[in-house]
Protein backbone atom coordinates (compact mmCIF):
# COMPACT_ATOMS: atom_id res chain seq x y z
CA UNK A 1 0.00 0.00 0.00
CA UNK A 2 1.18 3.59 -0.61
CA UNK A 3 3.08 5.05 2.35
CA UNK A 4 4.17 1.71 3.84
CA UNK A 5 7.92 1.22 4.19
CA UNK A 6 9.53 -1.41 1.99
CA UNK A 7 11.33 -3.69 4.45
CA UNK A 8 12.32 -6.36 1.94
CA UNK A 9 10.63 -9.06 4.03
CA UNK A 10 8.26 -11.49 2.33
CA UNK A 11 4.63 -10.54 2.81
CA UNK A 12 2.40 -12.98 4.64
CA UNK A 13 -0.56 -14.41 2.77
CA UNK A 14 -3.86 -13.23 4.20
CA UNK A 15 -5.81 -16.40 4.97
CA UNK A 16 -8.66 -17.32 7.27
CA UNK A 17 -7.83 -19.41 10.35
CA UNK A 18 -7.32 -23.09 9.43
CA UNK A 19 -9.18 -24.40 12.46
CA UNK A 20 -12.31 -22.42 11.64
CA UNK A 21 -12.18 -23.53 8.01
CA UNK A 22 -11.85 -27.20 8.98
CA UNK A 23 -14.70 -26.96 11.47
CA UNK A 24 -17.14 -25.40 9.03
CA UNK A 25 -16.02 -27.32 5.94
CA UNK A 26 -16.13 -30.71 7.65
CA UNK A 27 -19.87 -30.35 8.17
CA UNK A 28 -20.56 -30.05 4.46
CA UNK A 29 -17.97 -32.73 3.60
CA UNK A 30 -19.71 -35.11 6.01
CA UNK A 31 -23.08 -34.38 4.43
CA UNK A 32 -21.72 -34.98 0.92
CA UNK A 33 -19.69 -38.11 1.69
CA UNK A 34 -21.55 -40.01 4.42
CA UNK A 35 -24.74 -40.93 2.48
CA UNK A 36 -22.68 -42.34 -0.40
CA UNK A 37 -20.53 -44.38 1.98
CA UNK A 38 -23.66 -45.77 3.65
CA UNK A 39 -25.00 -46.95 0.29
CA UNK A 40 -21.71 -48.56 -0.75
CA UNK A 41 -21.20 -50.22 2.63
CA UNK A 42 -24.74 -51.58 2.61
CA UNK A 43 -24.25 -53.06 -0.84
CA UNK A 44 -21.18 -55.02 0.29
CA UNK A 45 -23.32 -57.51 2.18
CA UNK A 46 -23.10 -60.88 0.34
CA UNK A 47 -26.88 -61.33 0.28
CA UNK A 48 -27.35 -57.95 -1.34
CA UNK A 49 -24.56 -58.50 -3.85
CA UNK A 50 -26.51 -61.44 -5.24
CA UNK A 51 -29.35 -59.02 -6.12
CA UNK A 52 -27.24 -57.80 -9.04
CA UNK A 53 -27.74 -61.17 -10.72
CA UNK A 54 -31.51 -60.75 -10.99
CA UNK A 55 -32.82 -60.38 -14.56
CA UNK A 56 -34.27 -56.94 -13.87
CA UNK A 57 -31.00 -55.59 -12.47
CA UNK A 58 -28.92 -57.02 -15.31
CA UNK A 59 -31.35 -55.65 -17.91
CA UNK A 60 -31.24 -52.18 -16.32
CA UNK A 61 -27.44 -52.24 -16.17
CA UNK A 62 -27.15 -53.35 -19.80
CA UNK A 63 -29.65 -50.76 -21.01
CA UNK A 64 -27.88 -47.96 -19.14
CA UNK A 65 -24.52 -48.87 -20.65
CA UNK A 66 -25.92 -49.09 -24.18
CA UNK A 67 -27.98 -45.89 -24.05
CA UNK A 68 -25.31 -43.78 -22.35
CA UNK A 69 -22.75 -45.01 -24.89
CA UNK A 70 -25.05 -43.94 -27.73
CA UNK A 71 -25.71 -40.62 -26.01
CA UNK A 72 -22.01 -39.93 -25.60
CA UNK A 73 -21.27 -40.78 -29.23
CA UNK A 74 -24.03 -38.51 -30.53
CA UNK A 75 -22.96 -35.73 -28.18
CA UNK A 76 -19.36 -35.79 -29.41
CA UNK A 77 -20.47 -36.03 -33.06
CA UNK A 78 -22.87 -33.09 -32.98
CA UNK A 79 -21.63 -31.18 -29.95
CA UNK A 80 -18.05 -30.66 -31.10
CA UNK A 81 -18.96 -28.57 -34.19
CA UNK A 82 -21.47 -26.61 -32.11
CA UNK A 83 -18.87 -25.86 -29.42
CA UNK A 84 -16.40 -24.71 -32.08
CA UNK A 85 -19.03 -22.52 -33.73
CA UNK A 86 -19.95 -20.81 -30.46
CA UNK A 87 -16.31 -20.31 -29.50
CA UNK A 88 -14.85 -19.02 -32.75
CA UNK A 89 -17.63 -17.21 -34.63
CA UNK A 90 -19.75 -14.16 -33.90
CA UNK A 91 -23.24 -13.98 -35.38
CA UNK A 92 -26.55 -12.28 -34.62
CA UNK A 93 -28.35 -13.56 -31.53
CA UNK A 94 -25.30 -15.58 -30.47
CA UNK A 95 -25.99 -14.97 -26.78
CA UNK A 96 -29.56 -16.14 -27.24
CA UNK A 97 -28.38 -19.33 -28.91
CA UNK A 98 -25.89 -19.96 -26.09
CA UNK A 99 -28.65 -19.47 -23.52
CA UNK A 100 -31.02 -21.84 -25.31
CA UNK A 101 -28.30 -24.48 -25.67
CA UNK A 102 -27.56 -24.39 -21.93
CA UNK A 103 -31.21 -24.11 -20.86
CA UNK A 104 -31.69 -27.89 -20.33
CA UNK A 105 -29.01 -27.76 -17.62
CA UNK A 106 -31.29 -25.73 -15.35
CA UNK A 107 -34.68 -27.06 -16.46
CA UNK A 108 -36.51 -29.25 -13.91
CA UNK A 109 -36.31 -32.88 -15.10
CA UNK A 110 -40.09 -33.23 -15.37
CA UNK A 111 -40.26 -30.12 -17.55
CA UNK A 112 -37.53 -31.56 -19.77
CA UNK A 113 -39.44 -34.83 -20.11
CA UNK A 114 -42.71 -33.08 -20.85
CA UNK A 115 -41.02 -30.89 -23.46
CA UNK A 116 -39.69 -33.98 -25.22
CA UNK A 117 -43.07 -35.68 -25.01
CA UNK A 118 -44.84 -32.66 -26.52
CA UNK A 119 -42.28 -32.65 -29.33
CA UNK A 120 -41.75 -36.33 -30.13
CA UNK A 121 -44.85 -37.94 -28.61
CA UNK A 122 -47.57 -39.40 -30.82
CA UNK A 123 -49.49 -36.13 -30.70
CA UNK A 124 -46.39 -33.97 -30.47
CA UNK A 125 -45.13 -31.35 -32.87
CA UNK A 126 -42.87 -33.78 -34.73
CA UNK A 127 -44.15 -37.05 -33.35
CA UNK A 128 -47.49 -36.92 -35.17
CA UNK A 129 -45.68 -36.67 -38.50
CA UNK A 130 -43.22 -39.41 -37.58
CA UNK A 131 -46.11 -41.69 -36.67
CA UNK A 132 -47.41 -41.44 -40.22
CA UNK A 133 -44.09 -42.95 -41.28
CA UNK A 134 -44.48 -45.73 -38.74
CA UNK A 135 -41.93 -44.22 -36.33
CA UNK A 136 -42.91 -44.07 -32.65
CA UNK A 137 -40.24 -42.60 -30.41
CA UNK A 138 -41.95 -42.06 -27.05
CA UNK A 139 -41.69 -44.92 -24.54
CA UNK A 140 -38.90 -46.64 -26.46
CA UNK A 141 -35.15 -47.05 -26.08
CA UNK A 142 -34.70 -44.20 -28.56
CA UNK A 143 -36.64 -41.99 -26.16
CA UNK A 144 -34.18 -42.90 -23.41
CA UNK A 145 -31.27 -41.76 -25.58
CA UNK A 146 -33.05 -38.53 -26.56
CA UNK A 147 -33.82 -37.75 -22.91
CA UNK A 148 -30.19 -38.31 -21.93
CA UNK A 149 -28.97 -36.31 -24.91
CA UNK A 150 -31.30 -33.41 -24.07
CA UNK A 151 -30.15 -33.03 -20.46
CA UNK A 152 -26.48 -34.09 -20.74
CA UNK A 153 -25.09 -32.81 -24.05
CA UNK A 154 -25.15 -29.10 -23.01
CA UNK A 155 -22.49 -29.95 -20.42
CA UNK A 156 -20.18 -31.18 -23.17
CA UNK A 157 -20.83 -28.17 -25.40
CA UNK A 158 -20.26 -25.78 -22.52
CA UNK A 159 -16.97 -27.35 -21.47
CA UNK A 160 -15.53 -27.75 -24.98
CA UNK A 161 -16.60 -24.26 -26.02
CA UNK A 162 -14.55 -22.92 -23.12
CA UNK A 163 -11.58 -24.99 -24.29
CA UNK A 164 -11.77 -23.72 -27.86
CA UNK A 165 -12.15 -20.13 -26.63
CA UNK A 166 -9.01 -20.38 -24.47
CA UNK A 167 -6.85 -21.99 -27.15
CA UNK A 168 -4.13 -19.91 -28.76
CA UNK A 169 -5.28 -19.09 -32.28
CA UNK A 170 -1.72 -18.13 -33.19
CA UNK A 171 -0.74 -21.80 -33.14
CA UNK A 172 -3.54 -22.60 -35.56
CA UNK A 173 -2.46 -19.74 -37.79
CA UNK A 174 1.09 -21.06 -37.73
CA UNK A 175 -0.12 -24.51 -38.75
CA UNK A 176 -1.98 -22.99 -41.69
CA UNK A 177 1.13 -21.03 -42.66
CA UNK A 178 3.16 -24.24 -42.66
CA UNK A 179 0.77 -25.81 -45.15
CA UNK A 180 -1.70 -27.66 -42.96
CA UNK A 181 -5.28 -27.43 -44.16
CA UNK A 182 -8.13 -26.25 -41.99
CA UNK A 183 -9.26 -29.75 -41.11
CA UNK A 184 -5.75 -30.94 -40.33
CA UNK A 185 -5.16 -27.85 -38.22
CA UNK A 186 -8.36 -28.59 -36.32
CA UNK A 187 -7.50 -32.24 -35.57
CA UNK A 188 -3.82 -31.71 -34.81
CA UNK A 189 -3.85 -28.30 -33.13
CA UNK A 190 -7.25 -27.00 -32.07
CA UNK A 191 -8.65 -30.18 -30.56
CA UNK A 192 -5.47 -31.24 -28.68
CA UNK A 193 -5.22 -27.76 -27.14
CA UNK A 194 -8.75 -28.20 -25.76
CA UNK A 195 -8.08 -31.73 -24.49
CA UNK A 196 -8.67 -30.98 -20.77
CA UNK A 197 -12.03 -29.39 -21.50
CA UNK A 198 -12.86 -32.22 -23.91
CA UNK A 199 -12.19 -34.76 -21.16
CA UNK A 200 -14.26 -32.72 -18.72
CA UNK A 201 -17.17 -32.54 -21.15
CA UNK A 202 -17.09 -36.27 -21.88
CA UNK A 203 -16.92 -37.13 -18.18
CA UNK A 204 -19.74 -34.82 -17.12
CA UNK A 205 -21.94 -35.86 -20.04
CA UNK A 206 -21.60 -39.57 -19.40
CA UNK A 207 -22.09 -39.18 -15.65
CA UNK A 208 -25.17 -36.99 -16.17
CA UNK A 209 -26.64 -39.38 -18.72
CA UNK A 210 -25.98 -42.36 -16.46
CA UNK A 211 -27.87 -40.72 -13.61
CA UNK A 212 -30.72 -39.25 -15.66
CA UNK A 213 -34.12 -39.99 -14.10
CA UNK A 214 -36.92 -37.43 -14.41
CA UNK A 215 -36.92 -36.70 -18.13
CA UNK A 216 -36.57 -40.40 -18.93
CA UNK A 217 -39.46 -41.34 -16.66
CA UNK A 218 -41.83 -38.81 -18.27
CA UNK A 219 -40.76 -39.31 -21.89
CA UNK A 220 -39.75 -42.98 -22.01
CA UNK A 221 -41.50 -44.51 -19.02
CA UNK A 222 -40.11 -47.30 -16.88
CA UNK A 223 -40.61 -50.46 -18.91
CA UNK A 224 -38.35 -53.30 -17.68
CA UNK A 225 -35.90 -54.42 -20.35
CA UNK A 226 -36.94 -51.62 -22.69
CA UNK A 227 -36.71 -48.20 -21.04
CA UNK A 228 -35.93 -48.96 -17.40
CA UNK A 229 -32.39 -47.67 -16.84
CA UNK A 230 -30.52 -48.08 -13.56
CA UNK A 231 -31.93 -44.94 -11.85
CA UNK A 232 -35.46 -46.04 -12.77
CA UNK A 233 -34.74 -49.59 -11.62
CA UNK A 234 -33.55 -48.23 -8.28
CA UNK A 235 -36.75 -46.24 -7.87
CA UNK A 236 -38.89 -49.28 -8.71
CA UNK A 237 -36.85 -51.58 -6.45
CA UNK A 238 -37.36 -49.35 -3.42
CA UNK A 239 -40.88 -50.75 -3.10
CA UNK A 240 -40.20 -54.39 -3.99
CA UNK A 241 -36.52 -55.31 -3.64
CA UNK A 242 -34.44 -53.17 -1.32
CA UNK A 243 -31.33 -55.31 -1.88
CA UNK A 244 -31.41 -54.60 -5.62
CA UNK A 245 -31.87 -50.88 -4.92
CA UNK A 246 -28.80 -50.96 -2.65
CA UNK A 247 -26.53 -52.71 -5.13
CA UNK A 248 -27.58 -50.64 -8.15
CA UNK A 249 -27.15 -47.42 -6.15
CA UNK A 250 -23.69 -48.54 -5.08
CA UNK A 251 -22.71 -49.29 -8.70
CA UNK A 252 -23.83 -45.85 -9.85
CA UNK A 253 -21.93 -44.21 -7.00
CA UNK A 254 -18.74 -46.14 -7.72
CA UNK A 255 -18.95 -45.46 -11.46
CA UNK A 256 -19.45 -41.73 -10.86
CA UNK A 257 -16.51 -41.71 -8.42
CA UNK A 258 -14.30 -43.56 -10.91
CA UNK A 259 -15.23 -41.19 -13.73
CA UNK A 260 -14.40 -38.10 -11.69
CA UNK A 261 -11.19 -39.67 -10.44
CA UNK A 262 -10.02 -40.58 -13.93
CA UNK A 263 -10.86 -37.11 -15.19
CA UNK A 264 -8.91 -35.38 -12.42
CA UNK A 265 -5.94 -37.69 -12.91
CA UNK A 266 -5.95 -37.10 -16.67
CA UNK A 267 -6.12 -33.32 -16.24
CA UNK A 268 -3.38 -33.36 -13.61
CA UNK A 269 -1.11 -35.46 -15.85
CA UNK A 270 -1.78 -33.18 -18.82
CA UNK A 271 -0.88 -30.10 -16.80
CA UNK A 272 2.38 -31.64 -15.57
CA UNK A 273 3.38 -32.65 -19.07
Amino acid sequence: MPGLPMTGLPMKRARLPLGWLLLVSSSLILLLVLPTLVVIAGALAPARALALLTPAALAALRLSLVTTGATLGLTVLFGTPLAYLLARYDFPAKHLVETLVELPIVLPPTVAGLSLLLTFGRRGLLGQHLELLGINIAFSSVAVVLAQLFVASPLYVRALRSGFARSETTLEAAALTLGAGRWRSFWQVSLPLAKPQLAEGVTLTWARALGEFGATLVFAGSLPGRTQTMPLAIYAALETDLDAAFILSAILSLVAFALLGLFRRAVSYDQRS
